[in-house]
């Protein structure tokens, strides 16, 4: 196994390696919408603004390791207030991602998230 944490990459919020791979698979940690250059600040308004945060988060820690959005085969979401934001997060969701390539995916209504979040994201990415 690999433990990757990227140079520059979004502070960790609780111990954890930003990504773990083995035999190609790789396991990418829960992403949360912080800003990685001032990781005090505020978090962004509301859902669509807090989930391209996030993606954006994932993408660092994706292109530390040499891959992208595109190698992605699996993504956990997890939603704060499910009901609210769940149709905002479906219309985004598609814009990450080349048409018709879109991961597998679970989403998952919770009480609360570390540090205040609205969502968090983690992957599963394949090298190829």
């Amino acid at each position: 196994m690999v433990y990757h944490m990227i140079s520059g990459g979004p502070r960790a919020v609780a111990p954890f390696s930003h990504a773990v791979e083995v035999d190609g698979w790789v396991f990418i940690t829960g992403q949360m919408p912080t800003d990685p250059a001032a990781p005090e600040a505020p978090l962004p308004d509301g859902i669509a603004a807090q989930t391209r945060r996030v993606v954006d988060n994932l993408r660092i820690v994706l292109n530390g390791i040499g891959l992208g959005l595109e190698h992605v085969t699996m993504a956990r979401i997890y939603l704060t207030q499910f009901e609210r934001d769940y149709a905002a997060l479906n219309a985004l969701w598609p814009s990450f991602f080349e048409p018709g390539k879109l991961p597998a995916r679970t989403t998952v209504g919770v009480t609360a998230l570390a540090v205040g979040a609205l969502v968090e994201i983690d992957l599963v990415a394949k090298r190829p």
